[in-house]
């Protein structure tokens, strides 16, 4: 899980012997370390699991001129960077860097339990007490090292697992501040929203990782892709406990937010981990404390794939860390860092707001997201299992739209698991109207509904509608990041009192 799209990696073996720490030094000054760490054992096991590390001390460090440390890792199916010259900006600007293998990938053993606080999290943990060791790294205190970290999608949420597991059990957390990308809220909402698979996706990333799940979540996963639907039985049952604490909304139902400030970073057009994910991050993991010292930047891109059915668009770009002054978001990380752990001027600003690009490219500022307008749309009729998308206008160019939109409406259906797609589309006629940003969010009835009512959250989105143009509420009986999700005969979902609720920038 991470920022482009993903490349299979081989298998790597369950049980690796220790790697002793060899330094070395880089052309430029850096000194590289590769080594290991212990953690947890798997469950049923003894044998402490060897987490692998490249550590890289830039030529300023000593234990006289201490600095600052960035922890990073990969995404899903990848492993740690080892070349120095990766963080050349990072060490230039005057940081210490430690990269490493997440548990089951590159050279670190064990099974891959998607960001568990129990493993991944004590994974982390494990990395934390290393450089608290380290005398080139700045102390706050006794064990207490000054530490950011970055990584993108499983690299984020690494993040995440680390920072709360230490919240849980300590009551606080040694990191200082975070930039985290692309990543989620709720992993099982984001692979499987209303429990209709995002099979296209899923399919991708148990292709370039599926041998370092534990055998029975992996053949439950099969059952998942294979079937259509969220298993019902053990298979269910496996992997509802799986996903149980994998993401900072399960912490947060506990209790816990994060007090320290986030650089988020979060595809508008990722049709994976979507802006409804990393908002629900932004609006719930945090602090209010914490939130006014963060960040929020929307980009075109991510996990983004083209949507081809129902037809979608999206224009490439990060229009709004060129506005926060920044080249690129790793330019704005790092800037974000200095002022945050060196607590130099870097004249950034924009705290506390979302920055949103545009489905056409344009960088949004905002600093609510709140619903402030209602559109009445009556009875809508869509086709399940088979047909056209249905698009219904809903306001004429020119108008901006931005935030999670939502409709809610009594449902009645048909026949059971039937399941519609729902998205904003912009264009002059329903028959052009292209799905803003690529995403669609699904509704699913089990059972045949008899005016059921229900809130369907849409994508969330960034979009103006120019002059000439209309805003639609596109309606599909079948969409390509879920394919084979379609209900399995057709029929008829009817909408009664149905209202699209969204907000409006005036």
């Amino acid at each position: 899980m991470r920022r482009r799209v993903l490349s299979l990696t081989g298998i790597i073996a369950l049980l690796l012997p220790p790697v002793v720490p060899a330094a070395a030094a880089d052309p430029a000054g850096t000194t590289v370390t590769n080594g290991c760490v212990a953690s947890v054992p798997e469950p049923g096991t003894s044998t402490p699991v060897q987490i692998c590390y490249s550590l890289f001390k830039p030529a300023i460090a000593s234990a006289r001129h201490t600095v600052p440390l960035i922890l990073h890792s990969h995404g899903w199916g990848g492993s740690r960077a080892t070349d120095p010259s990766r963080f050349t900006p990072w060490l230039d600007a005057g940081f210490g860097v430690l990269s490493f293998d997440q548990r089951s990938f590159g050279q670190s053993n064990g099974v891959a339990h998607v960001m568990n606080p129990d493993y991944e999290g004590r994974d982390v943990v494990e990395l934390v007490d290393l450089v608290a060791g380290l005398d080139w790294v700045t102390q706050q205190r006794r064990g207490d090292p000054l530490i950011g970290a970055i990584g993108g999608s499983y690299g984020g949420g690494y993040q995440f697992a680390g920072t709360f597991s230490e919240l849980r059990d300590s009551g606080r957390t040694r990191f200082d501040a975070l930039a985290p990308e692309i990543t989620w809220w709720d992993l099982k909402q984001s692979l499987a929203p209303r429990e209709t698979v995002r099979t296209r996706w899923l399919s991708i990333l148990f292709a370039d990782g599926g041998t370092h799940l534990p055998p029975l979540v992996a053949d439950a996963f099969v059952a998942l892709m294979t079937t259509g639907s969220w298993p019902n039985g053990k298979a269910g049952r496996d992997l509802d406990a799986f996903f149980a604490h994998n993401g900072p909304a399960w912490h947060v139902r506990q209790g816990r937010r994060l007090d320290l400030p986030v650089l988020f970073g979060q595809g508008i057009s990722d049709n994976l981990f979507n802006l409804n994910q990393g908002l629900a991050n932004f609006d719930r993991a945090l602090t209010p404390r914490a939130r006014a010292r963060s960040i929020f930047v929307g980009y075109n891109g991510g996990h983004a794939l083209p949507s081809v059915a129902p037809p979608g668009y999206a224009t490439a770009g990060d229009p709004c860390s060129i506005a926060l002054g920044s080249t690129d978001f790793s330019s704005l990380s790092i800037r974000f860092m200095q002022l945050q752990l060196l607590h130099e001027p870097t004249g950034l600003a924009g705290f506390g707001a979302y920055h949103l690009s545009t489905a056409d490219g344009r960088c949004l500022t905002q600093r609510r997201l709140t619903p402030n307008r209602r559109y009445p749309l009556g009875t809508v009729v869509v086709p399940t299992g088979t047909g056209t998308p249905v698009s219904l206008p809903i306001a004429k160019g020119p108008v901006t739209i931005v935030g999670t939109p939502t409709v809610t409406a009594d449902v009645a259906t048909t026949a059971p698991r039937s399941t519609a797609f729902f998205a904003l589309s912009v264009g002059e006629s329903p028959l052009t109207a292209k799905v803003v940003q690529n995403n669609t969010m699904p509704l699913r009835e089990k059972f045949p509904a008899h005016g059921v009512r229900r809130t369907i959250e849409l994508p969330a989105i960034a979009v103006d509608v120019p002059a000439g143009q209309n805003l639609y509420l596109t309606v599909a009986p079948a969409a390509d990041m879920y394919t084979g999700q379609r209900a399995p005969q057709p029929g008829v979902m009817t909408l009664r009192n149905s209202v699209l609720t969204t907000r409006v920038v005036s």
